[in-house]
């Protein structure tokens, strides 16, 4: 069990994949949407995952996330099992200074939508702010996935 301390920004270019360290497909579905808790089922490149959400702070930059690795053959089981409106994206990790960006470039229904993530230790905590970084919609609950699989970025 942890707390997820994040801020969520639009990009302005692709300048982040020349920076990049890695990327990988996935692919996410959601077995429920309550707004008290969020269960994700999730295919991160060849490894599955079951995660649990909690309702976000105030100003959404906190909440509790609990995550566990399940085997890939449970995970492809349990997608099927899940509410309509599958997330599929590729995330870039881009290591910047003493922070991890992960920016997701979404397919399907949402394609066209880039969005960029940064972890922190506290909601105080600075970081940088590369150029690609474009306007912050943290706490903005349109650009989370579970919203995004019910309201895709094609119908905005």
């Amino acid at each position: 069990m942890s707390l997820e301390i994040e801020r969520k920004f639009l990009v302005n270019s692709e300048a982040f994949i020349k920076e990049a360290s890695s990327k990988v497909r996935i692919v996410q579905g959601f077995l429920t949407k309550d707004p008290n808790r969020v269960v994700r089922i999730r295919i991160k490149g060849d490894e599955g995952f079951i995660t649990i959400k909690g309702i976000s702070n105030e100003n959404g930059t906190t909440r509790f996330e609990w995550e566990k690795k399940i085997p890939i053959n449970d995970a492809e089981s349990l997608l099927k099992l899940c509410l309509p409106g599958i997330i599929d994206k590729t995330r870039y990790e881009i290591p910047i200074w003493k922070h991890l960006y992960e920016v997701d470039v979404f397919e399907g229904d949402n394609e066209g939508l880039v969005i960029a993530e940064v972890e922190l230790e506290n909601e105080n905590d600075s970081f940088q702010k590369p150029k690609w970084l474009g306007k912050e919609v943290t706490g903005d609950s349109k650009y989370y996935n579970s919203q995004l699989s019910e309201h895709p970025y094609k119908n905005w």
